[in-house]
């Protein structure tokens, strides 16, 4: 087999690469070692940044998104059970959100995929990625017990943090950065009508979020320690438990119902430097992780798959290789911003175990200057918005 791009994995970054390459005349073949189904099963995010809705709708993918998808102007903090106030981005910065979940966007690139008869393999194993640095690279791999090698151009590792793509970069190459958090969290998803707002509280008995993913469809979320057993949280515990981390207004305002999915995420922030190798280019969690905090983590994805398809289009059609040239450092000062922000809302709104009574007076502290403070809201409701691609 033959293709200009190989692209590994087909979450959202590589499906979204393939389908933006292919409007700019780019060929490329997507592998992905899990079934269509399990890919689709995966729960995950659903909040979409301003330039995340704006780059799908670009390519035709905003149809039902902008049919289904929940628009909101910011998000909300409360504190201690009481303190109240709302981060407007819509008014700071003239952008909005689209809460419009991740399952919903793959499902909508693989309807696109369909449409255009796109070469996706799934299920594929014994992924090797050959002769990286070399200007003819290779693919290597088995599909339905047929070994099979695809030659390309370019390689686009879009298969998260635990594919074979950033593995394949010699480890003297990379500069891992790696932050663990002492907690993690335990969300739910249930039919239920959410609040109006996404709302993060702080509160002595650990951090809750308010969040959704239609008008239908809520997604919350508490802090629990590490090693936090899932069965030990049924659903009444988990619904007594978030409405006690929420003024009474709000908890009262809560439509429970039974959960439809269920589980426990650890915390964790992860950057890979280089987001290159040769003519390997890593996109979306291949590179980097961030915690859930700041939204940041499928957005991220979308930028990289910006400035890649970018890059690759001004190759193929004016022959320049500067943007590829330069695409690891521009993808990673977007990477870094977003990690930053979600560093400081991580820290702002979490109670970590062992804090000092100092560390608890300095985030109230923070807290009550974020609330009273413009210029301080303003220059959150900017990284949240995150930076223009």
């Amino acid at each position: 087999m033959k293709t200009q791009v190989a692209i590994i994995g087909a979450g959202p970054a590589g499906m979204l690469l393939s389908e933006i390459l292919h409007q700019h005349g780019i060929d490329s073949v997507v592998l992905e070692k899990h079934s269509r189904a399990y890919v689709l099963d995966r729960i995950r995010a659903g909040v979409l940044e301003q330039g995340t809705v704006d780059l799908l709708r670009q390519y035709g993918l905003g149809q039902r998104m902008d049919q289904e998808g929940h628009v909101h102007d910011g998000m909300k903090i409360v504190w201690a059970g009481r303190e109240t106030f709302f981060i407007d981005v819509k008014k700071h910065l003239n952008k909005q959100f689209m809460a419009y979940g991740q399952t919903n966007i793959q499902e909508d690139l693989y309807l696109a995929g369909d449409r255009r008869a796109a070469k996706v393999l799934m299920e594929v194993d014994n992924l090797q990625l050959m002769n990286l640095t070399s200007a003819h690279p290779h693919v290597t791999f088995t599909h339905q017990g047929e070994s099979m090698r695809l030659e390309c151009d370019y390689i686009a590792g879009c298969d998260g943090f635990h594919g074979v793509s950033r593995q394949s970069i010699p480890q003297e190459l990379r500069q891992e950065f790696e932050k663990e958090y002492p907690f993690g969290w335990l969300g739910i998803l249930s039919e239920t009508p959410p609040l109006d707002d996404i709302v993060y509280a702080n509160h002595p008995r650990g951090f809750a979020l308010a969040s959704m993913r239609s008008p239908t469809l809520s997604r919350y979320y508490i802090q629990v320690p590490i090693g936090t057993d899932i069965q030990e949280w049924p659903d009444d515990r988990f619904w007594s438990e978030i409405k006690s981390r929420f003024p009474k207004e709000m908890a009262d305002a809560m439509v429970t119902g039974p959960s439809i999915e269920k589980s426990i995420a650890p915390l964790r922030s992860y950057v890979c430097e280089t987001m290159r190798h040769g003519q390997l280019f890593l996109a979306g969690d291949a590179a980097h992780i961030v915690p859930p905090t700041g939204a940041k983590g499928l957005n991220l994805a979308v930028s990289d798959v910006f400035y890649l398809s970018r890059a690759l289009s001004a190759f193929y059609s004016q022959g320049t290789t500067a943007l590829l040239d330069a695409y690891s450092a521009t993808a990673l000062r977007r990477v870094w911003s977003s990690v930053r922000t979600s560093w400081y809302l991580t820290n702002l709104l979490h109670r970590f175990p062992g804090g000092s009574d100092f560390d608890q007076r300095a985030q109230e502290n923070e807290l009550d200057y974020l609330k009273s403070s413009h210029h301080a809201q303003a220059a959150l409701a900017e990284q949240y918005a995150g930076l223009p691609l």
